[in-house]
């Protein structure tokens, strides 16, 4: 890349980091509009919905019956580069929700899609995969992490995009100097981890 891309390259990690951390605020604070303004115009929301108004009415309707308040704290972003305008990352997000008399703690992390569109990078797509979700008071050991109050408990899908995570429980090493293999190409460090694995299905909470 020549030094104008290099530095277009960094104004767009910085505007991407950014975008995680509006993300969190706006969805906290339920400035519905501002968030939603942080995703593609013509965002998918379910089957046969299109459009950050689609957008708008589901998080009014999750928000306002699921949850008196939340908190949603990100980071260690990973941000890679398809291109010019697209790219993809992995951030973790640690959370809080008070609903109802329960206080539900939550770790997960989203494997994200990026865009620049018309000057602006945007969410194309978010997928979240959690890893538990309980009561403050009742640490989640155990299988069925995902276990919100008055709900029937279940798995999340937090190991789902990493193959590693059953690889590395299913061959433990048989020497003491275990073989190496070679460092992921730059900027292919996700896509390497991944090792092509299909996307998980995402249960609705």
């Amino acid at each position: 890349m020549d030094l104008e891309e290099r530095i277009d390259r960094l104004e767009s990690i910085e505007e991407i980091r950014q975008l995680l951390a509006k993300y969190a605020l706006s969805l906290d604070m339920r400035d519905l509009d501002a968030h939603v303004n942080l995703f593609a115009p013509d965002i998918r929301v379910g089957r046969g919905k299109l459009g950050r108004s689609h957008l708008k009415r589901w998080l009014d309707d999750t928000l306002r019956l699921q949850f008196t308040g939340t908190a949603h704290h990100v980071g260690n972003p990973i941000i890679e580069f398809r291109d010019a305008d697209h790219a993809i990352g992995v951030v973790y997000s640690k959370n809080e929700h008070e609903t109802g008399d329960a206080w539900v703690i939550m770790q997960m992390l989203y494997w994200d899609e990026y865009e620049r569109i018309d000057g602006r990078w945007l969410f194309r797509r978010r997928l979240p995969c959690y890893w538990y979700a309980t009561d403050l008071n009742a640490p989640p050991v155990g299988d069925d992490k995902m276990r919100w109050p008055d709900r029937e408990r279940y798995a999340g899908t937090y190991h789902d995009l990493w193959p590693t995570w059953k690889e590395f429980w299913a061959n433990p090493p048989q020497t003491d100097a275990p073989e190496v293999a070679p460092a992921a190409p730059l900027g292919e460090f996700l896509e390497a981890m991944r090792r092509g694995a299909p996307e998980p299905r995402i249960r609705v909470r």
